[in-house]
């Protein structure tokens, strides 16, 4: 495409991430005109635990991918480590897959996109988004930074974490809620076939102190031979973090060396901030929306990001293809609250009582003595309830997650 085409388009998706690209792949199968712009070049890196829960698996087989999917590594369950106990704690299946996976986003990404292209939408590559037109209410044009731009009748924003696109539009990050600071890298392992996903909740800093974090171990298959190893801690405005993700990376490798067989090398560490559970206001108006990262659809328990990307990728292309002239101001932020209120809510409390010094330390040995409580904490904290499960567990979430809602002080997502 030349640098100085302007086009014209029904929906614009700025960021080819898996929000942008689900987003884009099912506008495009719905008949709509789909453009869809990232500002790199792909494949490209990002900054990602990379792994895939069963809540993403099957938004994954919505798209048809499920077999791609499983030429990559399969897991079967979360190795959870932690204040001198190792449980295996299966994923709980359900209405969702009894399966997870993951797959190093340089590829998945890439992946995705492609899908989105075979679909039928038009790629704008090296296309960074850095303002908009707007008619009335709506936004009629996005200006790009070598000068494109491309006119749409509705825009879908799915450029990221910092989502500049969001800023132009008003997007509002609230740091009084709980937010993530997470790092990740890749390592030869001699475990890169492990069939289970390893989390250590008893996450160590220096002076042997206990951080309100976790590190993980994400087998990636033998075709790579490593596996992705990354660190994440909690924080709010209150209560930031005051560690260097880099080197806390690097301390972890090097007390699980021997245990997993990693290398010395830590290849291609990166960190990033993550708003999690909804915590931004302004995420739709009048013909755009905000999804995904974007959005802060990130789980305030686990840093997951990818299933919640797909998901809203869907559910937006969805309504834009029922309706010509949905009002996005209004009916997004309510989809949004409708879909994640209940879960983002309490998780984000619950996520912010595990900042607060010495409760970790304190909880942490009752629940790894029992299987059951962290059986309940893994389908929780890795939102594995669905709508449709009627189960004890899912009615104390829901329940839990009613109650927490009524009591927030800023809606989620406005």
């Amino acid at each position: 495409m030349s640098a100085a085409a302007d086009l014209s388009t029904d929906v614009l998706v700025v960021g080819a991430g898996p929000a942008g690209s689900a987003a884009a792949a099912w506008a495009a199968r719905a008949g709509l005109d789909v453009v869809l712009a990232d500002a790199a070049v792909f494949p490209r890196d990002k900054t990602c635990g990379d792994g895939l829960t069963p809540r993403a698996i099957g938004e994954l087989e919505r798209l048809g991918l499920r077999d791609w999917v499983r030429s990559h590594t399969v897991n079967q369950g979360l190795r959870a480590h932690g204040f001198g106990q190792t449980l295996h704690l299966p994923w709980p299946g359900g209405n969702l897959p009894d399966w997870g996976s993951a797959i190093a986003r340089t590829e998945l990404d890439d992946h995705l996109r492609t899908t989105a292209l075979k679909a039928g939408a038009q790629a704008l590559d090296d296309a960074r988004a850095v303002d908009v037109r707007t008619d009335g209410e709506r936004v009629a044009a996005v200006v790009f930074k070598d000068g494109r731009s491309v006119a749409c009748r509705r825009l879908i924003v799915a450029d990221g974490v910092r989502s500049p696109l969001g800023k132009v539009l008003g997007r509002e990050w609230h740091r009084d809620t709980v937010y993530g600071v997470a790092g990740r890298s890749y390592v030869t392992s001699t475990r890169a076939d492990d069939p289970w996903i390893s989390s250590h909740l008893e996450l160590r800093g220096e002076q042997d102190e206990i951080l309100s974090g976790y590190g993980w171990i994400f087998p990636l298959g033998g075709q790579s031979g490593e596996v992705n190893l990354g660190a994440g801690t909690l924080a709010t405005a209150k209560r930031p973090a005051e560690v260097a993700i880099k080197p806390l990376m690097r301390l972890y490798a090097d007390r699980l060396r021997a245990e997993f067989g990693l290398g010395e090398e830590l290849r291609a560490p990166t960190s990033a901030l993550l708003p999690m559970g909804g915590a931004v206001s302004h995420v739709a108006g009048r013909n755009w929306a905000l999804i995904g990262d974007a959005a802060a659809c990130v789980n305030p328990l686990n840093g997951e990001g990818i299933d919640y990307g797909l998901e809203t990728g869907r559910v937006v292309a969805e309504l834009l293809a029922e309706s010509a002239d949905v009002d996005l101001g209004t009916v997004w932020p309510q989809l949004l609250r409708e879909h994640y209120g209940e879960s983002f809510s309490i998780a984000r409390r619950l996520a912010a009582l595990v900042t607060v010094p010495r409760l970790l330390p304190a909880l942490g040995p009752i629940g790894m003595r029992s299987d059951l409580l962290m059986t309940l904490a893994l389908r929780w904290m890795g939102n594995l309830v669905t709508d449709e499960d009627r189960d004890r567990s899912a009615r104390i979430w829901r329940w839990a997650g009613r109650h927490s809602l009524a009591r927030d002080a800023r809606p989620l997502f406005g």
